[in-house]
């Protein structure tokens, strides 16, 4: 089953009804939209029952028709006013009374018709198929079969993606935050409202705040998992606002939400409970305004050569490698290096160590190997050794630039 909507000058309106029963809508400018309603008998009950649901979401004076094909009831909404349920196999009966100019077509088909004094659908579609054939081609023999309400076609569904955002003009300029919370909060939980009619949820919250005599405060927030409680989101929002405010009086607010898939979860019936993503996300927050955004995150290894080389990223940013079980040697180091005195053997290899960690004899001992780079920015140039001692395993380093030792970790 199929349902037109038809209402000269609202077209923007059709379309927000239509979205809120079916994903699949075709746009017929400048005032017709027609859509998919299969599978809402389960949720509303018979056809009648879904077109009196529809015409009282509307809002506007439209009119609604329901066919086991989109054509049919495309022309049922242009031409029959009120609501129309078109029962299967009843088509051409109840299209039979609709003007012809309703069917479309050249203005060659028009003309023919004139002069063939045919005014309706059903005189139109009561015409013999071989002769229409042949005298009309295959425009007309398409249009006669739309005319006795037999089109059978896919709908050309909407490509264009959905946006979610909103925009307010302030009549008198905001100054304090918490107001400016307050405006945001309508606006987030509109948004959120919408996208939960739509079935998604946001991974992306942007904000952009014209200041009074200066430009754009934005601020963007990227969330790790997809989210849909307007609580949440105004939460996240007041603390990065707090962080990083705006310098001036606030004269206009825009605010979008990037629309995702929803999470699924499906948790283990003897499995803990693990943390809410929102609650866990709004902590990370509010450590973030106490020590930085940026010493808080997930490191990342940098590709270069200087060791203990890395980054912070932001949590759910980048791809993750796959993690080998595979046992292998490891290097725990000491943070920050410890500094230590070194003493060689006649060979130039380490004899003795002293440090904090311990004063060593050095069993053995290999390197060394010498690593250098970044003289563009902050130069390092070290040669390294690994030494056996009773201890265990250590890795020491001498700075070649400040010609000082340390202990750089152990190895486990």
């Amino acid at each position: 089953m199929y349902a037109a909507l038809h209402a000269p000058g609202n077209l923007p309106v059709l379309l927000a009804c239509a979205s809120h029963f079916s994903p699949l809508i075709e746009e017929l400018p400048p005032d017709t939209v027609v859509f998919d309603i299969r599978g809402l008998r389960l949720i509303f009950g018979p056809p009648e029952e879904i077109a009196a649901e529809i015409d009282r979401r509307v809002g506007v004076h439209a009119h609604v028709a329901l066919a086991s094909n989109p054509d049919a009831a495309v022309h049922a909404a242009r031409g029959i006013r009120g609501v129309t349920v078109i029962a299967p196999n009843r088509e051409a009966e109840t299209l039979a009374p609709l003007p012809l100019f309703l069917l479309g077509g050249s203005p060659e088909f028009a003309r023919t018709m004139d002069r063939w004094g045919l005014r309706t659908f059903g005189q139109f579609a009561g015409l013999p198929p071989l002769g229409v054939a042949a005298r009309l081609g295959e425009e007309g023999t398409f249009l006669q079969r739309l005319a006795q309400g037999q089109g059978s076609r896919l709908l050309k569904v909407r490509g264009e993606a959905l946006r979610f955002h909103e925009e307010r003009e302030l009549e008198c300029s905001v100054i304090l935050l918490e107001p400016l919370i307050l405006l945001l909060s309508g606006m987030i939980e509109g948004l959120c409202a919408r996208l939960r009619s739509h079935s998604l949820a946001a991974n992306e919250i942007r904000v952009w705040l014209k200041q009074e005599r200066a430009g754009e405060h934005s601020v963007e927030l990227r969330l790790p998992v997809s989210m849909l409680d307007p609580r949440v989101l105004l939460r996240l929002l007041e603390l990065e606002l707090s962080r990083r405010p705006p310098q001036r009086a606030i004269e206009k607010i825009r605010v979008e939400l990037i629309a995702v898939e929803p999470r699924t979860m499906q948790h283990g019936l003897f499995l803990p409970a693990t943390p809410e993503p929102e609650k866990l996300e709004v902590t990370l927050a509010r450590i973030r305004n106490m020590v930085g955004a940026g010493n808080v995150g997930s490191p990342e290894l940098v590709d270069t050569h200087r060791p203990d080389s890395s980054r912070m990223n932001a949590l759910g940013d980048g791809c993750q490698d796959a993690v080998s079980i595979a046992p292998r040697l490891a290097l725990r180091r000491f943070r920050p290096p410890c500094l230590a005195q070194v003493w060689f053997t006649e060979g130039s290899r380490p004899e003795r160590v002293f440090s904090s960690k311990g004063e060593w004899r050095v069993h053995a001992s290999a390197g060394p190997w010498l690593t250098s780079g970044g003289w563009w920015e902050s130069s390092w140039d070290w040669e390294e050794w690994d030494i056996q001692v009773p201890e265990g395993v250590y890795r020491i380093h001498q700075d070649l630039c400040g010609r000082r030792w340390f202990v750089d970790g152990n190895y486990d």
